[in-house]
């Protein structure tokens, strides 16, 4: 019962082997197009002038005025308590936070901007 042990000496190329690690033949991947559930969520330009155009007819909402007055006596983690418990969810409240502090400091630069 010996087995016969192949050596395949370095630098020869592996594939279309019989047995071992790289035994097979050798194929190459397709590159596959990404799904079309990749884009859900994705801002296009025309949703983007909507959305701004809605927010400069209607304003804030009057949750989002005072979470804005917290950020502004830069009551930080306030401002994520409130928008968590209107909103429902940790990251919820963290986007939101993010957007009208954002929205805050364009404000301080047209002010800026204007003087």
């Amino acid at each position: 019962e010996e087995k016969t042990v192949v050596h395949v000496p370095r630098g020869t190329p592996q594939g279309n082997l019989a047995f071992g690690l790289n035994k097979g033949y050798k194929t190459k991947k397709l590159q596959q197009a990404p799904r079309q559930s990749r884009k859900k969520g994705a801002l296009n330009k025309r949703v983007k002038f909507v959305r701004d155009v809605i927010r400069d007819v209607s304003g804030f909402a009057p949750y989002e005025r005072r979470c804005m007055e917290l950020l502004r006596v830069s009551k930080d983690k306030r401002a994520l308590k409130f928008c968590k418990k209107r909103l429902g969810t940790h990251s919820r409240g963290k986007r939101k936070r993010e957007e009208l502090s954002n929205v805050i400091q364009a404000q301080r630069q047209a002010a800026a901007k204007k003087a």
